[in-house]
């Protein structure tokens, strides 16, 4: 889920601030490098600006450098380290509950793994991207489509012609097509 538009500092708070009841032991991200060859660079060098503003806000973060793939892409899977890391370390820390920021069914597996050895998993996304794999395995599902920071409302002109007081805000919406532009970031230098 890296990226797009989500607040990431909103999300630490959400699933781990002081609201929550819960101590956070260590946010861990996972950032698919571009390949270091000079067609990539202008792109990699995005990312590294993402990882260190995430690194200074008090992330952990591990790399993976890509390689080129198919035209204009290139593929840096982190799905593996981060199994195998969430595995070991969760079994070397015992914490109470790991969260899964992921939709990804893959994962589903270790989310099984993880509750053998009597770690609570919940999984953070967004209902589209959540694989039923996944949120069969999990103890409970968080749903983030509140954290992304995509469109928001643009006003329109002020009408001539009052709405009736009976009328919720559901009603209005159905009857006026809504204008949308992207939000600006805010304290989130990069999104990938």
């Amino acid at each position: 889920m890296a990226g797009r538009g989500l607040d990431w500092l909103k999300l630490r708070d959400c699933l781990a601030g002081p609201d929550t009841g819960r101590d956070l032991i260590e946010m861990v991200v996972y950032v698919g490098l571009p390949p270091a060859t000079p067609a990539w660079q202008e792109e990699r060098d995005k990312k590294n600006k993402f990882v260190q503003w995430l690194r200074s806000n008090g992330f952990m973060v591990v790399t993976k450098d890509g390689s080129p793939a198919e035209e204009g892409h290139y593929k840096a899977n982190v799905d593996v380290m981060m199994a195998i890391d969430a595995l070991e370390l969760s079994i070397e820390m015992r914490p109470d509950v790991v969260i899964l920021v992921s939709g990804d069914a893959d994962f589903a597996y270790l989310a099984i793994k993880l509750r053998r050895h009597g770690i609570r998993v919940e999984v953070a996304s967004v209902a589209q991207n959540l694989g039923n794999m996944l949120k069969a395995a999990a103890n409970h599902v968080i749903d983030l489509a509140g954290l992304f920071r995509t469109f928001e409302m643009i006003k329109e002109p002020t009408s001539t012609r009052a709405l009736p007081p009976a009328e919720n805000s559901e009603q209005q919406r159905r009857r006026r097509p809504h204008q949308f532009r992207p939000r600006s970031p805010r304290n989130n230098p990069s999104q990938t």
